[in-house]
């Protein structure tokens, strides 16, 4: 039996969806940031833009989204989903406002951002798209790119240095500046590789889970 898509986390349920007249506007009562990615592994990084996009637009709550099949890197990706899944879950255990989501993990179709916005959208919900100045970067080969625009605001998270800004007009975009952190998740598989410590790159809960299972330990 398949199940539905959840956010992963205390806060209870979704938006319902709110009766209006007709011709009036929708009134948008919860402010939500989506912040995907391939998590393979989470790290110290992530969290921190989260937090920081959080308390800069005073968002309701941050759901992290695991790639369940993400199509631009197959091939590339180390951990299996349900892995990847359970290591984002157990880095924001306890942050207040964030949460992670299986519903890209749980769908048998390719990662697509504007399908997983579209997924989620309800009346009365507003989505603030996180991304860094490198996945902005990418943005022209995305599926469905025109339709996202239409699904949420993009958040360009940049650190000292950078300065991105997505292709075309009409997208509504908000910019954050964050302090550099020197970590990526391909630094922490080649550490772990080589059987360097992670400490302080990956929440604890989620380095306790990698070694518990035995995670990224072949040399890249």
């Amino acid at each position: 039996m398949s199940r539905s898509p959840r956010f992963m986390s205390s806060h209870t349920g979704g938006c319902p969806r709110q009766g209006r007249a007709p011709g009036s506007l929708p009134m948008v009562s919860e402010r939500i940031g989506i912040l995907g990615g391939t998590f393979d592994p989470i790290h110290s990084a992530h969290i921190a833009a989260a937090t920081a996009v959080r308390d800069a637009l005073k968002l309701d709550r941050v759901v992290l989204i695991p790639a369940g099949d993400p199509w631009q890197k197959r091939g590339k990706v180390i951990a299996d989903a349900q892995a990847r899944l359970e290591m984002a879950r157990l880095a924001v255990e306890g942050i207040d406002g964030l949460e992670v989501s299986d519903i890209e993990v749980l769908s048998s179709e390719p990662s697509v951002t504007a399908d997983t916005l579209e997924a989620l959208a309800r009346e009365g919900r507003e989505f603030f798209l996180i991304l860094g100045a490198d996945a902005v970067v990418n943005m022209p080969s995305w599926r469905r790119l025109d339709e996202t625009r239409d699904f949420a605001t993009i958040v360009v998270v940049e650190r000292e240095g950078e300065s991105a800004s997505p292709p075309g007009e009409g997208w509504r975009v908000e910019h954050i500046k964050i302090g550099r952190f020197d970590v990526s998740s391909s630094l922490i598989r080649e550490r772990l590789g080589q059987g360097l410590s992670i400490d302080g790159l990956v929440p604890a809960p989620t380095a306790h889970y990698i070694q518990e299972h035995g995670l990224y330990t072949q040399p890249q």
